[in-house]
């Protein structure tokens, strides 16, 4: 399976230069476990969903914690019949997901949540989950939605989306439970995602 993200930053600064920077050098730990390539569009990282989760994470929360309003788009995917398997994208967790039902990986969804690490960086995400390829994938949404619901991090649904609010920890793993864990476990699957942290629309 070929499992990676796309990444662009974008600070509401003439600082951009300096919040950009911060945010990269954040990923300097996970560099012996994802491939991270960076052009002047976006920084690519192709690797396992848990070192690829939290290098997302901890980019945006690197760049979220200085004062200036800054958003971040990404789009994951793992499984698409374009790319190439990698041995480095191997997931115990969709393994497993193989023989679970939609109420056990909705309550493993929720287990992982309430588990995730307090960072100290309250941020704004909306996000759209796409199951490609699947006649029935409208019951893994749904299933997604009702996890989504109760994992501690829902704000509102929009349109098209899901907005979540709360510590980047939680709303993190949310999203990872939501990738890893609803839709096919061989199939293609795809999360488009905007982050935001420090909008003046708050204030």
């Amino acid at each position: 399976m070929f499992i990676g993200a796309q990444v662009s930053l974008y600070p509401m600064t003439s600082d951009f230069v300096n919040v950009i920077t911060s945010g990269l050098a954040a990923l300097t730990p996970y560099k012996d476990n994802l491939r991270i390539e960076t052009d002047d569009m976006s920084t690519l990282m192709v690797g396992a969903p848990e070192p690829l989760f939290d290098a997302v994470r901890d980019l945006f929360a690197a760049s979220a914690r200085l004062p200036d309003h800054v958003t971040m788009h990404v789009t994951f995917s793992r499984g698409c019949p374009g790319e190439p398997d990698d041995p480095t994208c191997r997931c115990e967790t969709l393994t497993q997901a193989q023989d679970q039902s939609l109420e056990e990986r909705k309550g493993l969804s929720l287990e992982a949540v309430r588990a995730a690490p307090v960072l100290g960086v309250e941020i704004d995400i909306q996000f759209s989950l796409y199951v490609l390829g699947q006649d029935r994938h409208m019951d893994e949404i749904y299933g997604c939605i009702d996890f989504l619901k109760t994992s501690g991090t829902f704000l509102k649904s929009k349109n098209f989306c899901t907005r979540l609010r709360g510590d980047a920890g939680a709303v993190f793993e949310t999203v990872r439970q939501a990738f890893l864990r609803f839709g096919p476990a061989a199939g293609h699957v795809t999360i488009d995602l905007t982050a935001s942290a420090n909008s003046p629309s708050r204030r």
